[in-house]
């Protein structure tokens, strides 16, 4: 049964979020769930999305906007019409293909068309903002068991932020072990996105990438860092965003590009496959801050510093 069931009753658990933050109460009309912050409408979750089976048809966060709103999310770009917004991908599980678009086979043939699109299904809401995804291969067989989690917080008026708090459990229901890698794991360098991945707008091409320390820029792919960030400016408007990626594990790697195009990706297998045996769990948290302005080092690191990833006890 959907958590929301009167649909479209705003539904608060209570929780608090600490450090000056507010939960903010989501919103469910019977296909998407909305927040809003400040009367702007800041985050809108696909559970129920259309899309091609060429697309590996998933959930996904589109569009994110700061608390001015402007839209931080680019969907379906015509290079690559599988991103959509923030989603949780995967694009080499054990041959299965759970991102969209061809799989890199090896660096002679590169990426073909395979038969192989995999379907992420939103089964229930088990609670507010707790939903139960089942992971089902192309040829229909179910491999995967998602709990996800998504939590929305704001900070105090005036600050012009908000964050999304994403937790996911997966459990392997597969019977054998399932392997997750990326097309750099199988050959390709430097592209080893793989799990929660962020498409920025057309606009945010050449945006700036900062990471901790003193570390930035193009450095920034393949390294690990507990925490990286994007500043784009927007189209039309006089205004810019930031946005603030952190990971719950501090040697999270990271794929990061501001040209050809803006993207991020918090990766899960960027150099080495996972595998995780029958029946076991892979479980993953990440926090994503999204800011009005550009942010510069120090009050990234502070902001990091004092609201650090708080996994969902799932």
């Amino acid at each position: 049964m959907n958590a929301f069931e009167d649909g479209g009753a705003e539904r608060n658990d209570g929780r608090v979020a600490g450090n000056g933050a507010t939960p903010v109460p989501l919103h469910d009309n019977g296909t998407e769930v909305s927040a809003r912050v400040g009367g702007v409408e800041v985050a809108r979750y696909h559970y129920r999305p259309r899309m091609a089976l060429f697309e590996s048809p998933k959930p996904y966060l589109h569009p994110l906007r700061t608390t001015a709103g402007d839209t931080v999310t680019a969907y379906r770009p015509h290079d690559h019409v599988w991103h959509k917004g923030v989603q949780m991908t995967a694009p080499w599980v054990s041959g299965e293909n759970f991102w969209g678009g061809g799989t890199y086979v090896d660096p002679e043939r590169e990426y073909v068309d395979l038969p192989n699109a995999g379907t992420m299904r939103h089964e229930e809401w088990t609670a507010p903002g707790v939903e139960r995804l089942t992971w089902w291969t192309q040829g229909g067989e179910h491999w995967v068991d998602e709990t996800r989690v998504l939590e929305v917080e704001a900070g105090t008026p005036g600050e012009g932020w908000w964050a999304l708090n994403f937790t996911t459990v997966l459990r392997n229901v597969r019977g054998k072990d399932l392997v997750f890698g990326s097309p750099t794991t199988r050959g390709r360098p430097m592209a080893g996105y793989a799990g929660f991945f962020w498409r920025g707008p057309r606009s945010f091409t050449g945006g700036t990438v900062i990471g901790p320390g003193n570390l930035g820029g193009p450095e920034m792919m393949g390294r690990a860092a507990p925490w990286l960030a994007f500043t784009g400016r927007h189209d039309e408007v006089d205004r810019a965003a930031t946005l603030l990626f952190q990971a719950a594990d501090p040697q999270t790697v990271w794929f990061v590009r501001s040209e050809p195009f803006a993207a991020v990706n918090p990766s899960l297998a960027f150099h080495e496959e996972v595998t995780v045996p029958p029946e076991g769990e892979l479980r993953l948290a990440y926090r994503l801050v999204v800011a009005e302005g550009e942010w510069n080092r120090e009050r990234l690191t502070d902001h990091a510093a004092r609201h650090p990833v708080r996994p969902a006890r799932v």
